[in-house]
């Protein structure tokens, strides 16, 4: 294939200019953490200019060859312009379908662990999650997160390098440190166990660990897996109402069953209906 970006030329495009194409690689969750970028892309600006060529379908309009989540993004900071490479003609659907599959490709993510090293990094050179945030964009909530990886056991620390969730980490670490001491045996178990669970038997098993220090482990559990003390309902939510509950559920980095059970026990205990139950 040639070479199409040989006679390109960087331009600040009108978002109003600027269509997504039929021929993007990345189709799904093209949404996610898309507010994360756009906080980045207001803290520090637009690194990589997207790639647009000469639409085929809509006169007078740009059509974006890679780029789309970077466009998204800069709409929802209501930008008015967007940096682009323009591509001087247009592309038919497989041309750009194997442009914008070579970049998806060649754009790694940083894996969890790069991230972790560089927030604790920087946060102990700042000695401040709020100085992370304004230096790097990243939300408060993770970096919040990623500067615990640093207290953690080493057993732990590599379970997190593997891939587990670092706020599950921490909480299974927190949870076998009732006692006074960290018992690491107790902690990998803890945390592999909680990885499977559902918010709501995470969360039985991590407060009943906390109000019975004493009791085996194994029983908390096995209690927890077979529903012992938990009730499960199917509700049906509106979009707008779903919404907001897979937001919430993201800035609190937890699975959205996990949030709404936060959320209902916070309203109850607000109207005191959990006090009178446990009377």
């Amino acid at each position: 294939m040639k070479d199409f970006t040989k006679n390109s030329k960087i331009l600040d495009i009108p978002l109003e200019e600027v269509v997504i194409g039929k021929a993007q690689a990345r189709t799904s969750n093209t949404g996610k953490e898309l507010e994360d970028l756009a906080q980045s892309i207001s803290k520090i600006g637009l690194l990589e200019p997207i790639i647009v060529c000469v639409s085929n379908e809509q006169e007078g309009k740009y059509e974006i060859v890679v780029g789309q989540r970077r466009f998204l993004a800069h709409d929802l900071l209501k930008k008015k312009t967007i940096r682009s490479i323009v591509i001087d003609e247009a592309l038919n659907e497989v041309e750009a379908k194997v442009l914008s599959l070579t970049e998806n490709m060649l754009r790694n993510d940083m894996v969890p662990k790069d991230l972790i090293d560089v927030c604790t990094f920087l946060y102990k050179k700042y000695g401040a999650i709020k100085s992370v945030c304004e230096e790097t964009g990243l939300p408060y909530h993770r970096v919040r997160e990623y500067v615990k990886y640093d207290r953690l056991a080493e057993p732990l620390k590599e379970l997190v390098d593997k891939g587990l969730d670092v706020k599950i980490a921490t909480r299974a670490q927190d949870a076998a440190s009732v006692s006074g001491e960290l018992d690491e045996k107790e902690a990998i178990k803890l945390a592999k166990e909680l990885e499977g669970m559902s918010g709501a038997a995470r969360k039985k098993v991590l407060s009943e660990r906390e109000e019975n220090p004493n009791k085996d482990l194994d029983e908390i559990i096995e209690d927890a897996k077979v529903g012992k003390d938990l009730t499960q309902m199917t509700i049906t939510l509106s979009d707008k109402v779903h919404k907001g509950l897979k937001g919430y559920a993201s800035s609190e980095e937890v699975h959205q069953d996990e949030a709404a059970l936060n959320l209902i026990e916070d309203g109850l205990d607000s109207k005191g209906f959990l006090e009178e139950d446990e009377q």
